[in-house]
């Protein structure tokens, strides 16, 4: 047990000095799998959500910007596109006003069609995978802490596992 515990510690400690390594990867991997997803964004109502919860939380739009939702089929500013979402974004990306009780869904319509110093007062112009990195950086604390104390508890799991491992050498030697 102990052996496995100290296993799992290793690969713990190799995946985050490997994070901290190849970190501009990740960010391009993170980056990719946004965009895939905003490909998919109306097909699967659970990545639709959470694409809306990641977009609020950090108050982000698309992957690098509002402009990656031209990957998007119902959301992308060609001629060919007949929906009404053309050249918007989903309502996830705009600027909530505190004074107002009722979501507005249709925030995001044509927004796309304004210059980006006027979209900035209506939706969030940052991309998620910036934000993310900020908020990585804003509570690198509360995450390392995290991660070490996940650590502790289970060097503390291999040390009681060595010691029951003693205890029940002893008893055998003693009969």
């Amino acid at each position: 047990f102990s052996v496995f515990l100290g296993l799992i510690f290793f690969l713990e400690l190799a995946t985050g000095i490997l994070a901290f390594v190849f970190k501009d990867w990740i960010r391009d991997q993170l980056n990719f799998f946004i965009n895939n997803n905003v490909k998919a964004y109306r097909d699967d109502i659970d990545l639709q959500n959470l694409i809306d919860f990641a977009q609020e939380y950090w108050s982000c739009c698309g992957a690098r910007g509002p402009n990656d939702w031209n990957l998007n089929i119902y959301f992308n500013c060609t001629d060919l596109n007949p929906s009404r979402e053309r050249c918007g974004v989903p309502f996830s990306c705009c600027v909530r006003d505190p004074a107002e009780d009722v979501l507005n869904t249709q925030c995001g319509y044509d927004v796309r069609l304004k210059l980006e110093l006027e979209q900035q007062g209506s939706i969030h112009t940052k991309g998620c995978v910036g934000q993310f990195e900020k908020w990585l950086q804003d509570n690198l604390i509360v995450v390392a802490g995290v991660f070490v104390g996940i650590a502790l508890l289970q060097i503390f799991g291999i040390c009681l596992a060595q010691n029951l491992v003693s205890d029940i050498k002893a008893v055998k030697a003693n009969w």
